[in-house]
Order: structure tokens, then C-alpha cells, then sequence
């Protein structure tokens, strides 16, 4: 796909809109019966899309059915458990089966199958994708609206989006109501800021609008940092437009009229997208000057970051896009009153701007209508860890941890036992089985000890030791940290110091409670985000798994067999001499004479695990 094989028109009214996106689904439906639309996303690529995508073309020339099947490039479909997976639509009935694990030699199954059920080739259950934003139906558990087209449109072409009444929000917002309006919309909407704190964005932008400030911006936050967290990522490849239409009505609510995607540099797919996606924009009129020929004028530009968690925090990435290093400072002063080159600035993430144009065209109540009374709206997740379906999901606020994971993930690998999900990232807590049938929004999260976070939601399961999992999230925020202020500077490296004794032993019960009182002083005491919320994972797995840190500290064992200080391996009598666990000791600390019992070297042994591994007896015991 490029940006030169986009159709595109310069727009200067509503009523030119409208006939582009008519002229859009004409086409679409005389293109082909069939289409088959084909995961290209950044996992995909991964997975191995390509070949597969190259092979579906082969095969419909081969199978003269060139008029017959189109093959169509979208972005993430979000069947990361599936990759490299496709949908085959039948255009006429408004019907798809998607197909997942796909390969190249499936290919002539496929394209020979058409809109049946091509034999051999694994089918995905639709209960991961449910394609519809008006409303939620046949018992799915998603419902999207961030996602609405992702998976479903070619994002290197602005047609594709015009077609899904791309646009026509921002339209609505120029010809037919005042700045004042949108703002009201927003607000009555209930949207809450998708980046972790929830804070409402409707309100947020009022602050903005109320400066007498000739320059103001409009940052778009999309520098996705959470360890398992790829949603915004998903939405850039997959529906860049959304976001760039979303920031121009932002820009007019709150009288801006220069916008600022701030991406880390790591995320190369998504920044091309996005490059192409504002080059189409210019060139049709819906960025530049006189937008829709309403006198407002707003362009945006990409600024890329480094990839430092801590840029997440909007003072911080604003310093980062001036050129200075990426630390917070005290607030207030906001953002919204003096944030860009001391300019009123407001900073959403990609999340909550995708909401923005659904809102636009479908009005508040609508909105408010999916979700809950405090927190409307859906929310995206990223399920990773010990699921057996890992992807992207996206439900309405209120949906209970247990139908995502159970229902959606399809439960734990392996038929292991679930022990318990971190929501949040690094930031977050662990949230255990007791309460999976909790509802998933900003209060009741916070409420466990955890928080809603971007969207990272990684599932753990009996062989995690939740004391390394805390371990190892202070570890992660231990390094992103600025370093600015000593609490979490100096405060957080102490944390992560007693965890690691503690994993290797040399705990005691004074370490746990100086544990617990470091951890709340630096709640309290940090100063920004990061810091503060840095000991969640410390004080949730203190709470939920007491039972864990006493049997390090006390019995000096680690029952999920991972701290390997805490464990040893021992030969038992179903030993027959095979000398595979000694052959691949990387030790050598294993002897004994072929056939017979053989032994290990205890003072030697790296704890490395290999010989449990590799014994097909089960003559080796992990204590």
C-alpha cells in the first residue's frame, strides 16, 4: 500500500463529503463478491503475513477469479493468538468467518473455498471480533468503537475511511455547532482520558478553551509504554485518520490550530502510517487552512521520542517535544493553562482521541449508552501472559475480569491454575482470583489496589512467584525512572534491593514491614505519576500473597519454583542412568555411571533447570 494508489479529493463542504463516501460504498460493493482482508499489522508482519498475502494473489490469478475475490490490506485485527490470520467477507450478505494460523500452502484452499468454509484451515471464533459500533448483539462480549476499524479498512487509504463516515464528525463540528458545543458533547459524554488517570476529558478541554491565548496545541499522546501494552500501536496502523480528526476537533473546541503526535521512534509501522495519513489529509483539505470553509485552520506534526516510560507523563513528554530531557514537574500549573512553550495544551492519549469522532457523529447519549453510569464507553486491553487467546480486546466498561478472561482469553494455558492478573503495567496491581468477578472501570480498580493503567492487562498463572512478579515490575520502573526526585530516585532502588534479598533468601520480618513503609511513603511522597504509583505492585502482592513473602522469608522456599536461590534439584529413585541430564548440564555437576542412579552436585548446581527439563522420567524433583 502507498499513499500514491489513495483516491483523493479536495473537500471543501459537507455535501462533498457525503457524495465521496456514497461513491466509496458504490464501489466497494461492485469490486467483488468476495473479499478477503488480510491482518497487516505490525504482529502480523511478524507472524508471517507476507508470504501468505503474496500467495492469496497468486492464487487468485491462477484460479482466473480476479473479478470474483479482492484482496484488501488492513491493520491489526487484533487475533494475536491466530497470526497471521485473515477475514473472507461475502459483501453482498454482509457476512465473514475469519481464519487464523494461517500459511502460504492454505492459500489455494482458501481463494477455491470463496465465502465456504474452506476445509483444513482453522476458524476463529467471532466472539474475538464483533465489527458493528451501533450496538452490541448476539451475546458478544466486545463492542467496538476505538477499534471500529481496525481490521475492517486499508489504512494507507483515506477512501477506506471516508467510506466509514470518516470525517464527517469533524465536519459536523465546523458547519454545524460552536466551539462551545463540542465541548458540551464531549463533557455530557462522559469520556474519561484512556491514558490511566481518567480524568474527564470534556473538562479537561474547557480548561484549555477558557485561556485568552492567541497559540494554544493539541499533543496527542502516543508514546505507549507499559511492558504487554500494544493498543494504541494498533489504532495508528489500523485507523491513523481517526486520530487526526479527532485532534483537528479538538483543536477547534479548545481554538488551536497546530496539533503534536508525540510517538516513540520504536514504532515504525505506525509513524509511516501516520505520515501518509497527513499527507492525505492536507492534499483533501481536512488539515491546512479554512477547513470545511469555515475559516478554521489546524495542521500536525510528528514528533518522535526515545522510548523513556516516564514520557508518558504529559509535563514530561512536553519537555521531551521542546528539546529538554523528559522530567516531570510540580503541578499546577497544568498543561491546559501552561503546558507547549508555556501555551494552554491539551494531552490525550490515542485511546481517548479515537473515541472523539464516534461522539461527533453519534452524539452523547449514544455514548453514554454503552458502558457504565461513571465510566461510559468501552475500554481496549491488551490480554497477554499465561492466556491461551492473547490479543487485543476491546469491551465495555463494566465487563467482569472473569468473562475477559475466561470467556475471550478462552481461560489459562497449559490447564494451569489462574493465580492472578496485573492490570495497569508496572503501575498497576495484581488483582486475584477472589475478585474476578469484579467490573472493570477506574473505581472499582482502584478500589483493589490496582488501576485501569493504558490497557495492559497480563495474566499469571500457579508457576508465577508473586514476589518476583513484583520484583520484577519495580525493577522495570526502577530503570524508566527520571531520577528526579529522591522518593523515587533513591526510594524505589531500596524497594527493589529487599525484594531481590528476599527472593534470594535473605529476607527477614523487619524487611517486610520496612517493605510496606517505604512502599506508602513513596505513594505519598513522589512527584509525578510514576512514582507514586510505582510500589502498587509491591503493596498489592504484600496484600493478596502474604502467604508467598513468609514462606521466603521464614521458610526460605519458593513453592512456584522460580527463585532459583530458593530452589533445588534433586535425582529421585525413577533414575534409569540414560546420562541425558548429565550430557546437558551446562555445569557439569551431575554424575554417575550409565544405568545407574546418578547425582548432583548441590555446592556445583547453577539452579539453571535444565536437567528437570530435559529427564523424560521424571526422575528429577524441583523442592
Amino acid at each position: 500500500m502507498t499513499a500514491s494508489s489513495a483516491e483523493t479529493r479536495t473537500v471543501k463542504t459537507p455535501d462533498e463529503l457525503k457524495a465521496w463516501a456514497a461513491d466509496v460504498a458504490k464501489k466497494n460493493k461492485e469490486d467483488a463478491p468476495v473479499v478477503i482482508r488480510v491482518s497487516m499489522g505490525t504482529c502480523g508482519i511478524a507472524a508471517g503475513t507476507t508470504p501468505i498475502l503474496e500467495a492469496l494473489k497468486e492464487q487468485i490469478k491462477l484460479q482466473g477469479k480476479e473479478g470474483t475475490v479482492k484482496i484488501t490490506q488492513t491493520g491489526c485485527m487484533g487475533l494475536c493468538h491466530s497470526e497471521p490470520s485473515v477475514e473472507v467477507v461475502d459483501v453482498e450478505k454482509g457476512t465473514s468467518t475469519f481464519y487464523g494460523s494461517l500459511t502460504a500452502e492454505q492459500a489455494p484452499a482458501l481463494i477455491q473455498a470463496g465465502t465456504d468454509l474452506a476445509p483444513g484451515v482453522k476458524v476463529v471464533d467471532k466472539i474475538w471480533y464483533f465489527p458493528e459500533e451501533e450496538e452490541n448483539t448476539n451475546g458478544a462480549i466486545q463492542a467496538r468503537v476505538v477499534l471500529r476499524n481496525s481490521g475492517r479498512i486499508r489504512p494507507e487509504l483515506i477512501e477506506d475511511y471516508i467510506g466509514t463516515g470518516g470525517y464527517s464528525g469533524l465536519a459536523k463540528a465546523l458547519t454545524e455547532m460552536s466551539s462551545q458545543d463540542v465541548i458540551d458533547t464531549v463533557t455530557e459524554s462522559g469520556l474519561r482520558g484512556r491514558g490511566g488517570g481518567g480524568f474527564p476529558t470534556g473538562r479537561k478541554w474547557a480548561f484549555a478553551a477558557a485561556q485568552n491565548n492567541e497559540q494554544k496545541y493539541v499533543i496527542c499522546n502516543a508514546d505507549e509504554g507499559d511492558p504487554g501494552a500494544f493498543m494504541d500501536r494498533a489504532v495508528l496502523e489500523g485507523d491513523p485518520h481517526a486520530v487526526l480528526e479527532a485532534m483537528a476537533v479538538a483543536g477547534y473546541a479548545v481554538g488551536a490550530n497546530q496539533g503534536v503526535i508525540y510517538i516513540r521512534a520504536e514504532y515504525p509501522l505506525a509513524i509511516e502510517r501516520l505520515q501518509i495519513a497527513i499527507a492525505q489529509a492536507r492534499e483533501c483539505g481536512f488539515l491546512g487552512t479554512n477547513i470545511f470553509g469555515s475559516g478554521f485552520n489546524f495542521d500536525i506534526d510528528i514528533k518522535y521520542g526515545a522510548g523513556a516510560f516516564v514520557c508518558g507523563e504529559e509535563t514530561a513528554l512536553i519537555h521531551s517535544i521542546e528539546g529538554k530531557r523528559g522530567e516531570p514537574i510540580f503541578k499546577p500549573p497544568f498543561p491546559a493553562i501552561e503546558g507547549l512553550w508555556k501555551k494552554p495544551t491539551i494531552v490525550n492519549n490515542v485511546e481517548t482521541y479515537a473515541n472523539v469522532c464516534a461522539i461527533m457523529r453519534k452524539g452523547a447519549a449514544w455514548f453514554k449508552s454503552i458502558g457504565t453510569e461513571k465510566c461510559p464507553g468501552t475500554k481496549v486491553f491488551a490480554l497477554a501472559g499465561k492466556i491461551k487467546n492473547v490479543g487485543l480486546v476491546e469491551v465495555p466498561m463494566g465487563t467482569q475480569l472473569r468473562d475477559i478472561i475466561y470467556k475471550i482469553g478462552d481461560g489459562i494455558k497449559d490447564g494451569k491454575a489462574f493465580k492472578a492478573v496485573q492490570t495497569g503495567g508496572p503501575s498497576g496491581g495484581c488483582i486475584t482470583a477472589a475478585h474476578l468477578d469484579s467490573p472493570i472501570d477506574y473505581e472499582s480498580l482502584r478500589a483493589l489496589g490496582s488501576m485501569m493503567g493504558s490497557g495492559g492487562m497480563i495474566v499469571m498463572d500457579e508457576d508465577d512467584c508473586m514476589v518476583n512478579v513484583a520484583k520484577y515490575f519495580l525493577e522495570f520502573t526502577l530503570d524508566e525512572s527520571c531520577g528526579r526526585c529522591t522518593p523515587c530516585r533513591i526510594g524505589n532502588k531500596r524497594l527493589f534491593e529487599m525484594l531481590s534479598d528476599i527472593c534470594h533468601g535473605k529476607g527477614t520480618m523487619e524487611t517486610l514491614i520496612k517493605l510496606r513503609t517505604l512502599s506508602e511513603t513513596i505513594k505519598d511522597t513522589a512527584l509525578c505519576g510514576l512514582g507514586q504509583t510505582s510500589p502498587n505492585p509491591v503493596l498489592s502482592t504484600l496484600r493478596e500473597f502474604r502467604r508467598e513473602y513468609l514462606e521466603h522469608v521464614l521458610n526460605k522456599t519458593c513453592s512456584a519454583g522460580v527463585c532459583s536461590s530458593l530452589i533445588k534439584f534433586e535425582i529421585n529413585d525413577k533414575c534409569v542412568g540414560c546420562t541425558m541430564c548429565a550430557r546437558n548440564c551446562p555445569a557439569n555437576c551431575i554424575t554417575g555411571e550409565k544405568k545407574g542412579k546418578h547425582v548432583i552436585d548441590q555446592n556445583a548446581c547453577i539452579k539453571c533447570g535444565v536437567c528437570y527439563e530435559t529427564c523424560k522420567f521424571h526422575a528429577i524433583d524441583k523442592k
